[in-house]
């Protein structure tokens, strides 16, 4: 049966997403009961949540693409619908070839149907292998991807090895993460199993996950004598997602292996510290306040975003209109202001519950925190979290004084009600 008489034997609707038109399940068909995930329970995936995270990788292709100024080749090899390769080949200037294969026969079929209906057949060629089979085909100098882009359903360390070995030298790893219960500390013995290192339960566990994944990326690399430079990544919903650069070469590999370390944290001060070895010495007491200190890792220590990209993905927005550009817009805003602070952030409404106190807004965190020469910076991660240089006691120091300063400004303004 040809691709253009292909038909779809399972309830499905166009939509729209980018400049693509594609057929996809309705998803509404497939959901019996109301805790039924129906992108699970459609016969081929697709996940219309993920438009914002298929609009960021639009984005930072299309940057990545500018910045080495010729044309690249992509692999999506967990297409589904498709809708992701073909946004590739169709959005991203600079795209001489997409490849786009799936497991599941009716979603490479589905797939190959979406190419021809957008006049991409020429570009994306579709493939019925699995994922792990078809990046390992393409593992010889001359057959590797400039942009491997890694988005499964759950974790994406099973594909992780192959992709690496799949990506041409400077070229990109784009790894998504939705099994957020693991790398969080939910379940910590699965993100041990999976990712190889120890997950905590803190306010800033979304950026531990990020770590996480960016660390199991490095290991996984430099078993290749390969090295990875973390060049941007965000937590959005109920995922989250990492870029990386790799650069061939056992020194650049050693140098990542370097970058990674543990994150110590003590849950009674808020104290914390970024070690890059673990020591007996780090168990016996918090050297704020003497509790027990609690740590995560091994995990990516060095930055999680780097700003040159970031400004070259804000770019690559500027040119472009999507549904979701005012998020993308924050979010990338937010992320090259914190692009240059410290590792992990405090959450404003935590601190203020462990002392029993009003919640100062993050803006008069920020002005005290800049007022007594400390660095601070909003992040993306947490809309009521704060970046910053200064110690725990500090923190909680300053939060006070906020606090004190604003009744007193109140006061002024208003009486004291009496």
């Amino acid at each position: 049966m040809s691709d253009v008489k292909f038909k779809v034997d399972f309830p499905s609707e166009i939509i729209r997403e980018g400049t693509v038109r594609v057929v996809v399940p309705k998803l509404e068909a497939f959901k019996k009961q109301p805790a039924d995930y129906a992108p699970s329970k459609a016969p081929v995936f697709y996940n219309p949540v993920m438009e914002l995270n298929r609009d960021i990788s639009v984005l930072a292709f299309q940057a990545y693409q500018r910045l080495v100024g010729r044309e690249i080749s992509v692999c999506d090899p967990l297409t589904g619908s498709g809708i992701r390769g073909l946004r590739f080949a169709a959005e991203v200037n600079g795209v001489k070839n997409v490849v786009v294969s799936d497991i599941n026969e009716r979603a490479s079929k589905l797939a190959r149907h979406n190419a021809h209906l957008n006049g991409l057949h020429e570009v994306v060629a579709v493939k019925h292998m699995a994922a792990n089979c078809l990046l390992s085909c393409h593992d010889a100098p001359r057959r590797r991807f400039d942009i491997v882009d890694i988005d499964p359903f759950g974790s994406p360390v099973p594909y992780l090895d192959s992709a690496v070995r799949a990506i041409r030298n400077k070229g990109l790893l784009a790894a998504t993460a939705t099994d957020l219960a693991p790398l969080c500390g939910v379940h910590a013995k699965a993100c041990l199993r999976k990712y190889g290192g120890k997950p905590l339960r803190t306010e800033y566990c979304h950026e531990l996950a990020v770590r996480l994944l960016a660390g199991c990326m490095a290991r996984v690399a430099a078993k290749q004598n390969v090295g990875v430079r973390v060049v941007f990544s965000h937590s959005l919903d109920h995922y989250i997602r990492v870029y990386a650069q790799i650069d061939y070469g056992a020194k650049k590999a050693d140098a990542s292996v370097k970058s990674l370390g543990y994150v110590l944290h003590c849950f009674n001060c808020f104290h914390r510290e970024t070690a890059k070895t673990l020591s007996a010495t780090f168990f016996e007491k918090c050297p704020e306040c003497g509790s027990k200190m609690s740590w995560a890792g091994p995990l990516w220590l060095e930055k999680i975003f780097d700003p040159q990209f970031c400004d070259a993905i804000a770019q690559e927005s500027r040119r472009t209109a999507f549904r979701n550009s005012g998020r993308i817009t924050k979010l990338l805003s937010l992320a090259k202001d914190e692009a240059e602070a410290p590792a992990t952030y405090y959450v404003i409404d935590k601190i203020s519950n462990k002392h029993s106190s009003p919640v100062p807004s993050v803006t008069a965190m920020l002005k005290i925190l800049h007022d007594n020469g400390f660095e601070a910076a909003q992040t993306h991660f947490n809309s009521r979290g704060v970046r910053t240089n200064a110690p725990a006691i500090a923190v909680q120091n300053l939060l006070k004084v906020t606090i004190s300063s604003s009744r007193q400004l109140f006061d002024e303004s208003f009486g004291s009600g009496q």
